[in-house]
C-alpha cells in the first residue's frame, strides 16, 4: 500500500509528527525568530522549493502549502501580528529594539549608495513625497528591494502579488472607486484580520469602510505600485458593479415571552420598528418621497398665504402684498421642514 503523502514531513522535511505546525516550525525557524530578513529569506527558500511541485498529480497540494507559507510570513513579518502571535505562543514580552530607519536599511542592504540616497532625498524634498518613493521614481534601485526595505522600515509585511493572488470573492464585495483611488486589493482573510496589498498602508478612513464590510480588523500588506495596478485593472475595471454601500448590522431578534400579551407584545415589535427604520431606502423609494414633500412644500406655502389673507383681512386698510408675503414665508418655511425630514434617507 503506498504511503500516503505528507507534505510537511517529505516536501519540507520537518520530522515533528505534531499537528499543526507553528508559523516558526512551518518555515524552519527558531522560536520567536525577530529578524525580518531571516524569515524572508527561509520564505523564499521554502516558497521555491514547494514551487517545484507546482504542476502535475500535486497541484493542489503544492498550492495549499504556498498559501500557508506565505500567511505564516506574512504574520511574521507584521510587528503587530507578531507580538499578538508569539503571546498566544506564551512569549513573554520581549524588548524589541530599535527599528532600523529606511535610510539605514537602504544603505546597509547595499541597495543604493550615500550617492544615490542623497539625490533621492533632494528629490524628495522638491517634490514632497517620501524617501522610497523618491527612490522609485529616480529608478535608483529595484521596485522589490525598496518596498522590502520600506516595510521593514515601518514594521509590515512585503509579499510579491505573484506569490498569492487576489481573492475574487473578497474583491466583488469591495467597490471599485474605492480600490482604484486608494491603490489596493484584498489577499486573503487569515486569523480573523482582512489582509490588502497596497503600495502604502492604508488610512484610517478606508479600513474603517473595510472593517464594517468584512467585520474583522485590516492589516496593510505592501507590494509595488506596478503589481497592484495590474491587479486593480484585472478585479476592479471601471464598468465593474458597485456592491453598494454598508448595511447596518441588524440585531438579533428579542426572544418571545411564553407569558403575557399586552406590554410585552409591544416591547417585542419596537426593536423590528427601529430595525425597518434603520434599513436605508432604495433609489426609487427615496425620489418617491422627494417629491411628495416638494408638493408639500407648495400647497403649505399657498395655504399658508390664504390663511394669512383672511387672519388680517379685518386691519384696515389692508394690505394684500404683505398678508401674502407673509403667509407665502410662514407656509414655505413649515413646507421646508416637512420637505427635508421626507428628504432624510
Amino acid at each position: 500500500m503506498a504511503k500516503e503523502l505528507d507534505v510537511y514531513r517529505d516536501w519540507l522535511g520537518i520530522k515533528d509528527p505534531k499537528r499543526p505546525l507553528s508559523h516558526y516550525q512551518l518555515l524552519r525557524l527558531n522560536p520567536f525568530e525577530d529578524s525580518t530578513s531571516k524569515i524572508r529569506t527561509h520564505y523564499q527558500k521554502m516558497n521555491e522549493h514547494v514551487r517545484k511541485f507546482a504542476t502535475g498529480e500535486y497541484a493542489d497540494q503544492s498550492q495549499n502549502l504556498l498559501n500557508e507559507l506565505a500567511k505564516a510570513m506574512l504574520c511574521l513579518t507584521d510587528i503587530q501580528r507578531k507580538r499578538e502571535y508569539d503571546a498566544s505562543m506564551g512569549r513573554e514580552t520581549a524588548d524589541e529594539g530599535r527599528r532600523r530607519s529606511l535610510e539605514e536599511i537602504l544603505l546597509g542592504g547595499k541597495i543604493v549608495d550615500q550617492a544615490q540616497l542623497d539625490k533621492a532625498r533632494n528629490f524628495a524634498d522638491t517634490v514632497g513625497v517620501e524617501l522610497h518613493q523618491a527612490v522609485l521614481q529616480q529608478k535608483l534601485a529595484e521596485p522589490e528591494a525598496v518596498m522590502t526595505a520600506y516595510a521593514e522600515s515601518i514594521g509590515l509585511p512585503y509579499l510579491d502579488l505573484r506569490d498569492i493572488g487576489v481573492d475574487a470573492t473578497l474583491a466583488a464585495q469591495i467597490p471599485p472607486t474605492l480600490a482604484r483611488q486608494h491603490s489596493f486589493v484584498p489577499l486573503l482573510a487569515d486569523a480573523k484580520h482582512l489582509l490588502v496589498a497596497s503600495p502604502t498602508p492604508l488610512i484610517p478612513d478606508v479600513e474603517e469602510e473595510l472593517r464594517l464590510r468584512f467585520e474583522m480588523p485590516v492589516r496593510t500588506v505592501l507590494c509595488t505600485p506596478s503589481q497592484v495596478n495590474v491587479a486593480i485593472a484585472d478585479f476592479f475595471p471601471r464598468d465593474a458593479p458597485d456592491p453598494g454601500p454598508v448595511k447596518a448590522k441588524k440585531k438579533a431578534p428579542a426572544k418571545e415571552k411564553k407569558k403575557g400579551k399586552g406590554k410585552d407584545t409591544e416591547k417585542a415589535a419596537k426593536p423590528a420598528k427601529e430595525e425597518a427604520e434603520a434599513e436605508p431606502l432604495s433609489e426609487e423609494d427615496f425620489k418617491k418621497r422627494r417629491t411628495v414633500g416638494s408638493t408639500i412644500v407648495l400647497n403649505v406655502a399657498l395655504w399658508g398665504s390664504v390663511v394669512a389673507q383672511y387672519l388680517l383681512a379685518g386691519a384696515k386698510p389692508m394690505n394684500w402684498p404683505l398678508a401674502m408675503g407673509v403667509g407665502f414665508v410662514i407656509g414655505l418655511a413649515a413646507g421646508g421642514i416637512t420637505w427635508s425630514v421626507l428628504s432624510k434617507r
